[in-house]
């Protein structure tokens, strides 16, 4: 007990240096946080540091701390016997002068690449160099051409966007200046690094009309380390065909291992298996708490929510149980802890695993491919689902439960991966639904989602696209926990 009232001692005393305090999660989540809103209190199971966050008050047992400078990193254990995670607790006279510092680097990139556009082209004059007024993560330059007039150009300057969310902002803020009664933007340019510049070019195929001829794009390459831009010549979606498709290898057993048919044995109406290549998860309603592994022979399984896993053996079976019961109380549509984190963790996972389970409750006319979790290995991608209809047409199942800008994009990407699968004949090849024929035509995309989760630029992005993907939407009840009910479905082929 003295350790531990020295330990409060010791790290109240820190806390008391500050007024104000941003808490920075391992997830890069930052709260904004008062002293007086900390507290510290040591007991017989050790010593704890709450603080009021996004959810409400919550306390954690303290593993360890350690001062850093002005900030103080924080151990903490996880819930349930989990894994330690990590917490800092930074002042927020550091915190902002952190924030301006990341935002001088990222206006020093802006103007950098503002500089490459002056320099890779005659006659092109800069305007004004700046960062987007909301995240600040992306680089707005005006140039005036005297080829193409006034030029818009976007770049990503913090890093790790995915090409269409960068492609989504870009537009969006390119439709304000075409907006604008002076000097309207006639051309957007997008700035891209070399490694997703293919991606990008990808995508920009799938767009359709106006939008389509206004957007180039522009790869940003090093050379023994100098910077130089070069333009990626637009492609035609005939040409995305003939690109190099890597064969799939799906694995020959199809069942649970024996662990595996043990543990989902605890809740068989709940708990399901996605295969891996290098083992089997599993899923409580979608959410991961088990993964079993076999190595040399031998069956290895471990369990858990958190990052930190437990080795599941005879000796920790009971616990793995008692896992189990609780998320059988807090995981499901009529739990009376809706505010607790396993219901609220990973939403589209859930309504993913209820279709999983019964893809007829969305359309009754599909048939979910067999091997869909072995074929989402192998293809290495995040397609939500794939099914065929009835009449052997392919149909790429988007699913989202909360409202995202890029879905259109997201479905529309996934639409070109699996129909360069479909013209290759590595879908019939790996027998991804056995022996049910597949006609020869381009898989149908649905989006789902909650009638109220769907993006208010879903259908904005999805007249953008090419007539040849047929995009339909499909709404469900808010309560799709309880019950999958579609309330609407809408069309967007006919654009």
């Amino acid at each position: 007990m003295v350790a531990e009232a020295l330990l409060a001692e010791e790290l109240g005393d820190l806390l008391d240096r500050f007024a104000e305090w941003l808490i920075v999660g391992e997830n890069g989540r930052t709260f904004p946080i008062n002293r007086d809103e900390i507290s510290i209190d040591e007991g017989p199971r050790g010593t704890r540091i709450g603080a009021v966050g996004e959810n409400g008050f919550r306390s954690r047992r303290i593993v360890g701390f350690k001062p850093e400078g002005e900030e103080i990193k924080i151990r903490l254990a996880g819930p349930f016997g989990g894994g330690v995670e990590e917490m800092r607790l930074v002042p927020r006279t550091s915190a902002a002068e952190l924030a301006a510092n990341i935002e001088l680097a990222r206006l020093e990139r802006a103007n950098a690449i503002a500089t490459l556009v002056e320099s890779s082209e005659e006659g092109v004059k800069l305007v004004r160099v700046g960062l987007n007024a909301g995240s600040g993560r992306f680089a707005e330059i005006f140039a005036d051409s005297r080829t193409a007039g006034r030029v818009a150009v976007f770049a990503d300057v913090a890093g790790g966007v995915t090409a269409e969310s960068m492609l989504a902002t870009a537009i969006l803020w390119f439709e304000r200046l075409q907006a604008r009664a002076k000097k309207p933007a006639l051309e957007l340019h997008i700035v891209v690094e070399s490694r997703a510049a293919a991606n990008l070019q990808k995508l920009h195929a799938l767009l359709k009309g106006p939008m389509k001829s206004s957007i180039r794009i522009r790869e940003l390459s090093r050379t023994g380390g100098a910077e130089s831009l070069k333009p990626r010549a637009e492609l035609s979606i005939s040409r995305l065909w003939r690109e190099k498709q890597k064969q799939l290898n799906l694995p020959d057993e199809l069942g649970p291992s024996e662990m595996a048919g043990r543990i989902i044995a605890l809740a068989p109406e709940a708990i399901d298996i996605l295969h891996s290549r290098h083992g089997e998860t599993l899923r409580f309603n979608g959410l991961p708490f088990a993964r079993v592994r076999k190595m040399a022979g031998r069956e290895s399984a471990w369990f858990g929510v958190e990052k930190r896993k437990r080795t599941l053996n005879e000796a920790s079976w009971t616990e793995l149980e008692r896992l189990v019961e609780i998320l059988k109380s807090c995981r499901a549509f009529d739990s009376d802890s809706k505010r607790h984190e396993f219901y609220r963790h990973s939403p589209e996972s859930w309504l993913e695993s209820i279709l999983r389970r019964n893809i007829k409750l969305l359309d009754a006319n599909l048939i979910l491919a067999p091997i869909y979790n072995q074929f989402r290995t192998a293809a290495a991608d995040k397609i939500d689902l794939l099914a065929l209809r009835r009449d052997g047409r392919l149909v790429v199942i988007e699913i989202k439960a909360s409202p995202d800008r890029e879905t259109p994009f997201q479905a529309a990407d996934y639409w070109r991966k699996i129909e360069h699968l479909r013209r290759r004949g590595e879908l019939r090849r790996a027998r991804v639904f056995g022996d049910l024929e597949m006609i020869k035509k381009p898989p149908l995309v649905y989006a789902v989602a909650p009638a109220l989760s769907f993006h208010r630029d879903f259908e904005h992005f999805a007249r953008m696209l090419t007539p040849e993907i047929e995009l339909w939407r499909f709404e469900l009840h808010e309560n799709w926990r309880e019950e999958i009910k579609v309330i609407a479905r809408k069309n967007y082929f006919d654009r």
